[in-house]
């Protein structure tokens, strides 16, 4: 690192669990995030104002003025740009020092699968299952630690699904995928805008520790935060020994 990162993560380096050389496997680590939106908003700005290196941002959708009561990625200059352009634009103004690159169009199951085995890590923060199980396959296929956060009304959960652990579950474990599962929509059912933050917050949180080794990350449990009475709750998630994604039967 030299003297201006240095002082940038001054206040990461004197954590001794994480170091100059935690803030070393930050700033080497490549990171993709799936989604613009409310729970990618304070997940990539996190990670940029932590020094995370290398980081992708892919969403194909515009900022509308419904988004930005949550989405503070965007502001009102941005209405009508992609998001993953004002994004982008957001996250430098944070931190000069990395790398911002983005995707714009649709990512389908073949885009995923070719650029999750570019990255070391990937932060699921879309709101519909057909991408979310995308993801999923594409990251048990090139052993990456997913990081899943979903909100909605006043509910969020945040999961660790890292598959490099052979007993650990992926997200299919959990969620198995179904033709008849109907997702809840937050422009048909709201969502509390700082739901999405605290969500968006320990996604990031629970990459950084993963990405630098540190502590003990989510892996193998779902949390969940019921933000009407701020109470949290761990359920502990079991690999399925039949899963048709990671166990290969």
């Amino acid at each position: 690192m030299n003297d201006a990162q240095l002082l940038r993560y001054a206040r990461h380096i004197l954590l001794d669990e994480l170091g100059i050389e935690g803030q070393e496997k930050l700033l080497a680590a490549t990171v993709l995030i799936v989604g613009a939106g409310g729970l990618g908003s304070p997940a990539a700005m996190y990670l940029a104002s932590a020094g995370v290196g290398h980081i992708i941002l892919a969403d194909h959708d515009t900022v509308e003025i419904s988004n930005l009561q949550r989405q503070i990625l965007h502001g009102n200059d941005r209405l009508g740009q992609l998001k993953a352009e004002s994004g982008r634009k957001t996250l430098l103004a944070l931190n000069p020092d990395i790398d911002v690159q983005i995707r714009t169009t649709r990512m389908d199951p073949d885009s995923l699968m070719s650029l999750i085995a570019q990255v070391d890590l990937v932060l699921d923060c879309t709101d519909n299952f057909a991408t979310r199980h995308a993801v999923n396959r594409a990251c048990v296929a090139h052993k990456k630690p997913l990081v899943s956060g979903a909100a909605i009304r006043f509910e969020g959960q945040v999961g660790v699904f890292d598959t490099r652990d052979s007993d650990a579950p992926c997200y299919h474990c959990l969620f198995p995928e179904a033709d008849d599962v109907e997702a809840l929509s937050c422009a048909t059912t709201g969502v509390f805008a700082p739901l999405v933050g605290i969500i968006g917050s320990m996604q990031a949180a629970e990459a950084i520790k993963v990405i630098a080794g540190i502590g003990t990350s989510l892996k193998g449990r779902l949390l969940i935060l019921d933000a009407m009475d701020m109470q949290w709750h761990s359920v502990r998630v079991k690999r399925d020994p039949v899963c048709l994604v990671c166990s290969g039967a």
